[in-house]
């Protein structure tokens, strides 16, 4: 999958890890990654965050997309931060899942920057759902 995800790549994401409903990636923030506040623009930590929840879903092998995701903005980060994205697999129950990714400044222990949920959905290939 990382292969053909041209957008994580342009941004500089890099994928660690991906198996078993579990994924870690890694963002260095840049100077066009920050606001009018000097802080990360949320997009990008919610980019990031979708990005590792995207991965844990599809470890599995059937395509899966997200049905829905909502994210809680902790801390603020800053240029030349390197955020983590760790995505666990909470439940998986039919053709959804629930996955929760926990996004960290400096290394995979630090501090919390921010807490997304994402609910998916296995589809097949036509993009009609699978029974």
């Amino acid at each position: 999958m990382y292969d053909d995800d041209h957008a994580a790549k342009a941004l500089g994401i890099e994928l660690i890890e991906a198996a078993g409903g579990n994924a870690l990636l890694r963002l260095r923030i840049t100077a066009t990654m920050v606001n009018g506040h000097a802080i990360t623009h949320g997009g990008y930590v919610f980019l990031l965050a979708d990005t590792a929840f995207a991965y844990a879903c599809n470890s599995h092998g059937p395509v899966t997309v997200a049905s829905g995701a909502e994210i809680t903005f902790v801390a603020p980060s800053y240029e030349g931060d390197l955020l983590y994205a760790r995505a666990e697999e909470r439940t998986r129950f039919g053709r959804s899942g629930v996955y929760d990714i926990t996004v960290r400044s400096g290394d995979e222990r630090g501090p919390v920057v921010a807490e997304f949920r994402g609910h998916s959905r296995s589809i097949n290939d036509e993009g009609k759902g699978t029974s």
